[in-house]
């Protein structure tokens, strides 16, 4: 049988259905389009309720893809000896949800080439389209990546080149010159030494990008003080900084913590840093700061008051296709290669870097990195007590995750293990009370001070001006003054 010669076209379209698929209709002999019935569970209207939109399957077709459609549909029309031919387009059902589909169609026309009978095949490849384009997404990035490889290569092929006929020069002279001068020496042994540092220093960074490009260099998360780590950054840099006289001031609150790799991390703050102090001008400072960005987020910035970055390279930051290098305002010289490794890092750790830059007047860097989960450390030997206080805790503070031990020695070896974010001790405790392990916590950890709740009986007002001498805050636990921990515990973890 020729298409177009069935008397039953509904019986004919509903043998092709199935559940992912529908068909259609179209003849002269109505107005309406006749849709099997399976249309409704991949777009939610029944047919009746197509045929009563104002122009009927139109209104479901993206408004994206609708242009096309039409010339689509338009072009199949015009040519007269056209009879079958398919597209892909989306759809939005009726709860507005996205529907990629491929409609296939197939027509009798008349002896003059005008069609008299349409039946059409729609189905959901939603699945298989997303798929696609996500494939295509990624031939497109890897075709990228290689693109920026290939450049990447022949920029690296003369920075690897340049600092050996330094070397190799400077060296020539030493050993071939012996007329010099102390001072010519010592100035051709820095000029060799600048150069194999900055030959070392690319080679590292070279490394460590591959790796993490590869997978090898995997990233190993702990719980990290934020404040300890920028100091850490900031010491390697001090000689740096008294060379050109820039003082870096660094305001971050002790209460913050990240989730990162240290010494990924370090390289990050350190490469900021760096480069904020290369491109400074003499006598001016950078500032270092973090703040609690979100709930799951550390937001730290590098600001500095330096030459800034024109306009011609600010799209190169970053870019390992691009990489660039220019003087510092010292004639420092770099290989370019830190923050494209600081930005795989950040993104390694589900983090964004960016950057603000106005060219004269200085730079600030951002970037952030997962903050640890708020840690309490409850030390309490009374078991019904603890469990009384957690409860407490967690209707005021739900995501804190809270650790427990029964003494102050337990507690000393957990502190070191999981870096709480705030401790709270009862101050009666066998073997040491509340006072004695405050004092043990901070010699063991000097370089911060971790905050302590202490919980005291109502009479000991000596134990309270014992604590307060010390910097540490008291509630009474008999009765519990909750409605006081809750606010004591907002100053602290805020």
């Amino acid at each position: 049988m020729k298409f177009g010669e069935g008397k039953n076209w509904e019986e004919i379209a509903r043998k092709f259905e199935d559940e992912f698929y529908w068909t259609f209709v179209v003849t002269k002999k109505s107005d309406d389009v006749f849709f099997s019935d399976n249309v409704l569970s991949v777009t939610g209207f029944l047919p009746a309720e197509i045929n009563k939109l104002p122009n009927r399957f139109l209104d479901i077709i993206s408004n994206e893809d609708l242009p096309d459609y039409k010339k689509f549909l338009d072009k199949f029309k015009i040519n007269p000896r056209k009879k079958e031919d398919q597209f892909e387009y989306r759809i939005l059902n009726k709860t507005k949800n996205e529907i990629w589909v491929k409609e296939s169609i197939k027509v009798q026309r008349d002896k003059n080439g005008i069609i008299t009978q349409w039946f059409g095949h729609i189905s959901n490849i939603t699945v298989t389209k997303i798929s696609s384009l996500k494939l295509e997404e990624k031939i497109e990035e890897i075709n990228q990546l290689n693109s920026s490889k290939d450049n990447f290569i022949s920029v690296l092929s003369h920075d690897l080149r340049a600092p050996f006929t330094s070397i190799l020069g400077f060296s020539e002279i030493l050993v071939n010159e012996s007329s010099l001068s102390d001072k010519e020496k010592a100035e051709y042994l820095k000029y060799i030494n600048d150069s194999s540092y900055n030959q070392l220093q690319l080679i590292n960074y070279l490394l460590d990008w591959s790796r993490l490009q590869t997978g090898r260099l995997k990233i190993e998360r702990h719980r990290l003080h934020a404040k300890s780590i920028v100091f850490n950054c900031v010491s390697s840099l001090t000689g740096a900084a008294m060379r050109k006289n820039v003082t870096i001031k660094v305001d971050i609150p002790d209460t913050i913590y990240i989730d990162a790799d240290e010494r990924l991390f370090s390289h990050v703050i350190t490469s900021l840093i760096s480069n904020s102090i290369k491109y400074s001008k003499e006598d001016s400072s950078v500032d270092v700061t973090a703040y609690i960005f979100n709930d799951d987020l550390v937001e730290f910035i590098v600001r500095d008051e330096g030459i800034g970055i024109s306009e011609i390279n600010k799209g190169k930051l970053f870019n390992i296709g691009k990489t660039f290098s220019t003087e510092g305002t010292k004639s420092e010289r770099g290989t370019g290669l830190g923050l494209v490794l600081s930005k795989q890092i950040v993104e390694k750790h589900n983090g964004q870097i960016w950057f603000y830059t106005t060219e004269g007047i200085g730079s600030e860097f951002h970037c952030t990195i997962p903050a640890s989960a708020v840690t309490i450390l409850l030390v309490k030997p009374n078991q019904s007590e603890r469990e009384e206080l957690i409860g407490n805790i967690k209707e005021q503070f739900h995501s804190a995750h809270i650790i427990c031990a029964e003494n102050g020695y337990e507690a000393l070896g957990m502190i070191i293990k999981h870096s709480p974010s705030l401790v709270i001790i009862d101050h009666d405790m066998p073997l040491m009370n509340g006072i004695q392990f405050a004092h043990s916590v901070w010699k063991e950890n000097k370089n911060f001070k971790i905050p302590i709740i202490a919980l005291v009986e109502s009479s000991s007002e000596s134990v309270k001006e014992s604590y307060m001498e010390i910097g540490i805050k008291t509630i009474r636990k008999n009765p519990l003054e909750l409605k006081l921990l809750e606010e004591k515990l907002l100053t602290v973890l805020s």
